[in-house]
């Protein structure tokens, strides 16, 4: 006997229009899912995994249009489903949280009142009963205080409790079917577990079917029952958890799995995509001899005394800080507070904890982007604290100190291709004035860090966000620094991608002898990478110690608690 779904997708495929003509984004795609089921759809960018959600929610723009197929919820059929009938099952049926948060909310209104315009629009709440349940949905994704929470706007809002709102639109009206895209990129280990399990406990205890889309394959396979993995807009291989991870049959399947950062993962033995054969030995023979006198002599690089940071509270965001704090007399936020460690050259230090505990604002201070409130840095035993943040540009020691930023399309000048993008410092902190000079230099550096010299023509957003990493690695290592900061360099790359640059970090690391400072909230990626690790919380340092010890035997609660949030893979 034919057995009926919940929800059908048979041979789905989607086109989008272009100037050149047509890109078919989702091809022949077939899956189902019952009742109560957690599914797992992973894959890379542009595999066509938010494609097929936004053709499930009838959410595709104009460009993009489905040839074929049905998409049944329910003995409903989607595509031919008329907007009317969509937006009665949007948000009443099928719900969505959408990959970034901050986006999806509307920066002008209160969190509680977008709350509400959901219930009203589906008539489950009335003018005089809409604020009350706005705040028990808050309260219900455990957003402390709820009540002084509702008149709050997401700017004034951690990323974390922006997706907890997310979460709290997503399930007012009581869904049977839950999309979550990308529901914790960007956040930290402790934040990504508190929301998926927030998600889980709401979803069994409501009976709801959950959709979970993402390229981190360790989260999908602690939450899920059953995978779809894709690949250029087709399903490459279906099965459960258990089964994928254990014996997966697709090559594609294997790569991503391999290509995951585990807990016993060696960096060496990630296989990654076919692009891996971009990481070529390119430097030259001099630049070879002269690292290696400086990994061989080590002394103290960077000595980092008592550094304090405080930010003066402005008075429409004193209601914020007090919650936090329980002061009402305060009028700065201490963000960084009576910092001190040391790093040797050619060491790898690791920067970790949740959002808001001090890692960014420590990392800009030492690259002298902001100014301390108190204490100082020192740089080969210089006291860099004594130039002001902005005179510092004119230093020698400028061109020691480079940073590698988190978001490589928000870093990049969107009007400089990217052969303009890497010759800016060569220009400006080299003096390179000599076109002949100043091109062999460029295209050897995109040669060094794995970048096609016929991409070097593009402008930011004519590239991937592995190729616009690249760029901001080669913009950073064109002047030869000494002191490399990079924070959050991967956090919204793919597995492979992520793999290639991670590769390509620890060989520049190696051959040319450089320091690191590793801003992330990925632990794994942190352990894969670094000698030492440096843990915070509110500001303060709170453990520190070899990277292997740290994360094998931590001794501070606080650190306990990240360490044991980190995805796992179960087979």
């Amino acid at each position: 006997m034919h057995q009926t779904y919940f929800l059908d997708i048979k041979g789905l495929s989607v086109e989008f229009r272009t100037r050149n003509g047509t890109i078919r984004a989702v091809d022949d795609i077939n899956f189902h899912l019952s009742k109560g089921e957690f599914l797992g759809i992973v894959g890379e960018s542009g595999s066509g995994k938010s494609v097929t959600a936004y053709s499930v929610m009838g959410l595709l723009d104009s460009a993009g249009h489905p040839v074929c197929g049905q998409v049944m919820y329910d003995g409903i059929d989607i595509i031919k489903a008329t907007e009317n009938t969509m937006q009665d099952i949007r948000g009443r049926e099928i719900s969505m949280i959408f990959q970034n948060p901050r986006a999806a909310l509307n920066p002008i209104r209160p969190v509680g009142y977008q709350i509400e315009d959901v219930l009203k629009q589906h008539q489950l709440a009335t003018r005089q009963t809409a604020k009350s349940k706005a705040v028990e949905m808050l309260r219900q994704v455990k957003i402390f205080e709820p009540e002084l929470r509702y008149k709050s706007y997401p700017f004034e809002l951690s990323g974390g409790m922006c997706q907890r709102v997310m979460i709290a639109i997503a399930l007012a009206c009581s869904p049977r079917l839950l999309i979550a895209d990308e529901p914790t990129t960007g956040l930290d280990t402790t934040t990504q577990k508190a929301t998926m399990d927030l998600v889980k406990e709401l979803a069994l205890k409501q009976n709801m079917a959950v959709i979970v889309i993402s390229h981190d394959l360790g989260m999908v396979s602690n939450y899920c029952n059953r995978l779809v993995v894709m690949e250029s807009g087709k399903i490459v291989e279906t099965a459960s958890v258990n089964d994928l991870l254990a014996c997966p049959k697709h090559e594609y399947s294997k790569r991503l799995i391999a290509a995951s950062p585990k807990q016993n993962s060696c960096l060496e033995n990630l296989t990654i995509s076919p692009e891996k054969h971009l990481i070529r030995e390119t430097f030259s023979h001099s630049e070879k001899k002269t690292s290696t006198p400086q990994l061989s002599k080590v002394h103290t690089l960077l000595d980092v005394r008592n550094l304090t940071k405080e930010f003066p509270i402005r008075k429409s965001f004193k209601n914020f800080f007090f919650q936090q704090t329980n002061s009402y007399h305060r009028t700065s936020y201490r963000a960084v507070d009576d910092v001190t460690f040391k790093l040797e050259s050619g060491q790898s230090l690791g920067l970790v904890g949740e959002s808001g505990c001090g890692k960014s604002t420590t990392s800009k201070i030492i690259s002298r982007l902001i100014n301390p409130t108190s204490g100082e840095v020192f740089f080969k035993g210089i006291n860099i604290t004594n130039y002001d943040a902005q005179d510092f540009v004119e230093q020698s020691e400028r061109r020691m100190i480079q940073m590698v930023f988190q978001d490589p399309t928000d870093s990049l000048n969107p009007r400089y291709t990217a052969h303009e993008s890497i010759a800016e410092p060569l220009r400006l902190l080299l003096g390179m004035n000599n076109s002949q000079e100043l091109q062999l230099q460029i295209f050897s550096l995109a040669d060094q860090v794995g970048l096609s010299a016929n991409l070097l023509e593009r402008f930011p957003h004519q590239l991937s966000g592995g190729q616009k990493a690249r760029v901001g690695i080669a913009r950073a290592i064109a002047v030869k620094p000494e002191l490399l900061i990079l924070d959050e360099p991967t956090s919204s790359l793919d597995v492979s991608v992520q793999a290639i640059i991670l590769q390509l970090l620890n060989q520049l690391k190696n051959v040319l002898g450089m320091s690191y400072i590793f801003v992330s909230h990925d632990l794994n990626v942190v352990r894969l990478m670094c000698d030492r690790v440096i843990v915070m919380n509110q500001g303060k340092i709170v453990e520190s110690g070899k990277s292997f010890e740290v994360f094998n035997s931590p001794k501070n609660p606080y650190t306990k608690a990240l360490v044991e949030a980190i995805p796992r893979f179960e087979k």
